[in-house]
Parts: structure tokens; C-alpha cells; sequence
């Protein structure tokens, strides 16, 4: 779903970053000016919840045609923590996820921090807004949040000049529904497992448990250790449309750290892979809480 260097034309991308970078600023002041948000007991859930969702994505599944996807997770942050600062915590992991692990382009950032952090989570929320909280409605909030994300890459595409026939573009939609799809069962799995822990803490946005929060850390370090054992090393559907039409990633940024998500020199692969995500999950957590903190 990340959107790298290469891709798209100048003008979209400079585009999407205009748009994007007063977006991020308008919804860092709504965040930082929210009472449950302020609250010193909810600052660490955005921490939490930022890097469960960082390695929920390092894990890569199976969908269909030799292609992967992974969760999104804008739906459950926006439910977890409400738009705004679903759409804050999602710009931090895209962010980190650029500038780390060269996993999307850098100047192609405002076109993820779009697509992802603005459309997919405002689509992800939407139905839980107009028809409540419901296994339903987050259902199609999951599936909603990854098909409006994956259109929204399409069209840029398009508008960059790719061309893109029906054939390619059913396979596209295909892909990304199928994924949205599986996004909605973890989103709802996801918040049934949380609201055994505390079920009053959902659908007010009131602080989460100590207890919970350590149950959504313990379970991003397990996604972390367990995921480099599991993930598919298939590409994800917009990688496998990529490949199909001939697109070839130009990256700007060749420097990251922890490029392809790996800790080079330390050991076999799943320990670099392991260790990576590690760094990942810390940096997600100081950047949202800590972030958020500061007035």
C-alpha cells in the first residue's frame, strides 16, 4: 500500500505533500487540544497503539494471486482513539516507516500520509460514526478504510500517467478487497479482545487500562519476534500491480537505517528482522507519546 519514490509525477506528489503537511498540523492541534487525549493516563495509549499497529504491518499475509496484504489499522485506531488522533498516530508509523525502513518513498510521503492516514482512516470510522459501534459496522469500517486507500493509490497513479488497463485494475480492486476484507475480522477481533480487558473504554474514549495497554504491547512484541517466522514474502497488492505494469521504485532515500526492515550483521535473518521491528515499535511509542505531550 506504501506508495515509493518513482511512482508518481511531480506534480502529484507535491500536491499530496501541500495537502498533507497543513492536514498533519491541523490534526496535531485537535489532538493535543482534546480533553481524553490530554489526559497523562491517555498519552501512553497513543504510544501503544501506534506500535501495535507499526508491527501488525510488519506482518504480511496471503490474499490471493501470488500477492500479500497487511493491516492497515486506521479503523482501529479511529475507534480506539478517535479520528484525529488516529489520523496523527498513523502519520508518525508512515513517517518512521520512510525515513527507517525506506518502506515508502520520501517525497511520495504526503501521497501515503493521504491515502493512509487521512482517506483510510476517515473511511475506516465513517460507518462506526453513522451507525455506531457494531460488529457490523467495524467490520465495514476495516474493509472501507483499505478499498478507499487502495483507490485513492490507483487514481494517483493514473493521474501520474500509468497506464493502467481494466484488466490491471481489476486485479487492483480485487486484491485490495479481499485484503479489506481480512482487515475488518482482525479490526473487530482486535477491539473484542480489548473490550474483555475494559469494555467501557470504547466507545467513550475513556483512559484503557494499565492492564490493557500491557496486553497491546505484549501482543506488538509477539507480532515483532513471531511475525519475521510467519509474514509472507509475497509483495502486496499495489507491489504486485507494480510488477504487472512495468513500474520500476526510484528511491531518494537510499540511507535508511534499517532498510527492508532488517538490522544488518547481527545474526540470521528473522534476528535482524526481529531486532528492526523492535527499534521500530520503540521509536513508534517515544514519537506518539512524547510527541503528543509537548504543548
Amino acid at each position: 500500500m506504501h506508495i515509493p519514490d518513482g511512482f508518481l509525477t511531480p506534480p502529484v506528489w507535491l500536491t499530496l505533500d501541500a495537502l498533507s503537511a497543513p492536514a498533519v498540523a491541523w490534526v496535531a492541534r485537535q489532538t493535543r487540544k482534546s480533553e481524553s487525549v490530554a489526559d497523562d493516563q491517555r498519552i501512553p495509549l497513543l504510544g501503544v497503539m501506534g506500535a501495535f499497529v507499526f508491527a501488525a504491518q510488519m506482518v504480511n499475509f496471503p490474499v490471493a494471486l501470488g500477492a500479500s496484504g497487511h493491516l492497515l489499522g486506521g479503523t482501529l485506531l479511529a475507534v480506539i482513539l478517535g479520528p484525529s488522533a488516529a489520523a496523527l498516530t498513523m502519520t508518525a508509523i508512515l513517517v518512521l516507516q520512510a525515513l527507517l525502513f525506506q518502506d515508502g518513498g520520501v517525497l511520495a510521503m504526503g501521497a501515503n500520509v493521504f491515502n493512509m492516514a487521512f482517506i483510510g482512516v476517515l473511511a475506516g470510522y465513517l460507518p462506526v460514526r453513522l451507525w455506531g459501534r457494531s460488529t457490523l459496522s467495524v467490520l465495514a469500517g476495516g474493509a472501507l478504510s483499505v478499498v478507499a486507500s487502495g483507490a485513492m493509490a490507483l487514481g494517483e497513479l493514473k493521474l501520474s500517467g500509468v497506464t493502467l488497463g481494466n484488466s490491471a485494475l481489476g486485479i487492483g480492486l480485487g486484491i485490495f478487497c479481499l485484503t479489506g476484507l481480512i482487515e475488518g475480522v482482525i479490526t473487530v477481533a482486535a477491539l473484542r479482545s480489548i473490550e474483555r480487558l475494559r469494555p467501557q473504554s470504547i466507545p467513550t474514549h475513556t483512559p484503557i487500562s494499565f492492564h490493557a495497554r500491557a496486553a497491546v504491547a505484549m501482543s506488538a512484541l509477539l507480532l515483532i519476534t513471531g511475525g519475521a517466522w510467519i509474514a509472507s514474502a509475497a509483495p502486496d497488492g499495489l507491489q504486485h500491480l507494480a510488477a504487472k505494469v512495468g513500474l520500476q521504485e526510484q528511491p531518494v532515500w537510499t540511507n535508511a537505517p534499517l532498510a527492508g526492515y532488517a538490522l544488518s550483521g547481527v545474526g540470521p535473518d528473522w534476528l535482524q528482522t526481529s531486532l528492526a521491528g523492535l527499534i521500530g515499535v520503540t521509536c513508534v511509542y517515544a514519537v506518539c507519546a512524547i510527541g503528543i505531550k509537548r504543548r
